[in-house]
């Protein structure tokens, strides 16, 4: 499903329906087609559907880090003219999303997060160092999955073209430690907004055990679990996800 990408001032996104704003928030290698699922249905059910390109290898490298893109996002928002949103990040995304709402509690009505990064450090940039064998980069992207097939030759392409991209490679890197210094387990706590975790049961890069600690440290979180799925929810199981998400917002009224 191809959407049109609205360029705007400094931004591009793609934008579907009308209503309650969800921002969709993507992963260090996803792309925004990871999301298309999400978009489709949430755009025809009452929602304004919102999905950034977040600048995560368009920034200087000393403002490459989850707080830069935090503070990129209130921009955007503030842009659309938006309030009360809900936010919905995997991975990197959910990070993002987490931090956001620690520097602006304000702008958030809710968050859902799946295989976010935040609590636990390896969960990006590590591995590349065979990067020019592409064998090597096709396996890390099958481990993403519960089902290799998910990653298709056109995903696997895209992450040898990042990795093997020396620029891009440093800023990954970048990001990667700045995950690790930004570790939100002692501001989750002081987060009293409603939280959806939706997580993978195979999840091999957020492990399992990460989505029950932030479901500890989160006053007003619920934890679902998806079976027979790795670390893109979204992808790989989108009827279910959606659906989870769907009663889990018309029963907290959002």
């Amino acid at each position: 499903m191809k959407h049109l990408l609205k360029k705007e001032k400094n931004y591009s996104y793609i934008e579907v329906g009308e209503g309650k704003p969800i921002i969709v928030l993507h992963g260090l290698m996803g792309g925004l087609s990871n999301f298309d699922a999400v978009l489709h249905y949430f755009g025809n059910k009452g929602y304004k559907v919102i999905i950034p390109e977040l600048p995560i290898y368009t920034m200087s490298l000393l403002k490459t880090n989850v707080k830069s893109f935090a503070k990129y996002l209130h921009d955007f928002i503030a842009f659309k003219g938006l309030d009360d949103v809900i936010l919905l990040g995997n991975s990197l995304g959910g990070h993002i999303g987490l931090y956001h709402t620690k520097l602006y509690p304000e702008k958030v009505k809710a968050l859902v997060i799946t295989g976010s990064s935040g609590l636990y450090e390896s969960a990006m940039g590590g591995g590349y160092t065979k990067r020019g064998d592409y064998e090597v980069i096709k396996k890390k992207a099958q481990e993403v999955f519960y089902d290799p097939a998910i990653a298709t030759k056109e995903i696997v392409d895209e992450v040898y073209k990042t990795v093997n991209d020396r620029n891009k490679l440093i800023k990954t890197l970048a990001i990667a430690k700045s995950a690790i210094r930004h570790n939100m387990a002692k501001d989750l706590p002081k987060m009293s907004l409603p939280v959806c975790i939706i997580w993978g049961k195979n999840d091999n890069v957020t492990p399992p055990e990460v989505a029950e600690e932030f479901n500890q440290l989160l006053p007003d979180s619920d934890l679902f679990w998806i079976d027979k799925c790795g670390h893109a929810a979204m992808m790989e199981h989108p009827d279910e996800f959606n659906s989870i998400l769907d009663k889990w917002l018309t029963d907290r009224k959002l």
